[in-house]
């Protein structure tokens, strides 16, 4: 059922005997003080395989970028959905991920027969669903929409860096890394920024 290893850990390939179209889900975006939190969801096409798919963490940007294009490229299905800082702040942020998720998989124009989400546990969908934990480095598919949610967030980011460059989001991509939390002292939060989050939270009084 589980799509499987051949030689390194960049070697994942896409091959379960199983299903047709199995649907991998992951999310980037649950720690950072800022923005939405993005997820993916992608059926990869066997007869198109794709070299070198890893966890999007352990991948440089460069090779992140060069594998996003050719998920988009060879994909039978991929999508991306999004929780806005507005949800996440009403939501929590576990509920919110999992509503992103949905989404992530009820806009793929191909229905999958079974989804695979990075995790512990799976959003409510109306198909076959199994939580893997650490996904993103076992199965191909949620390799696969580890980076193309991390390459769509980390642009979101970049864009902001260029409207606020004070805040210094193209480095740290919203997490509340020291230079974040000093921007965050000396100019306030943006509207993008989850009230909900601790030190937004504290900012705000």
């Amino acid at each position: 059922m589980l799509s499987s290893y051949t030689g390194s850990h960049a070697d994942l390939l896409s091959s379960s005997p199983y299903y047709k179209r199995l649907a991998g889900v992951d999310e980037v975006g649950r720690g950072p003080l800022i923005g939405n939190v993005v997820t993916a969801a992608v059926i990869l096409d066997p007869e198109k395989r794709i070299i070198g798919l890893a966890d999007s963490k352990k991948l440089t940007e460069k090779r992140r970028e060069a594998l996003y294009d050719e998920i988009i490229e060879k994909a039978l299905a991929y999508s991306v959905a999004f929780a806005s800082p507005e949800e996440i702040d009403e939501l929590n942020i576990l509920h919110a991920t999992m509503l992103a998720m949905q989404r992530a998989v009820l806009t793929l124009p191909v229905e999958p027969d079974y989804v695979m989400i990075d995790g512990n546990r799976c959003p409510s969908i109306p198909f076959p669903c199994e939580a893997v934990v650490k996904g993103d480095g076992k199965i191909a598919e949620i390799s696969a929409a580890s980076i193309v949610a991390k390459v769509v967030r980390d642009r979101e980011m970049k864009a902001l860096d260029i409207e606020y460059p004070q805040y210094g989001f193209a480095k740290h991509k919203g997490y509340p890394t020291a230079v974040h939390m000093a921007a965050l002292e000396k100019f306030g939060p943006l509207d993008g920024h989850r009230r909900s989050f601790r030190p937004v939270a504290r900012l705000l009084g």
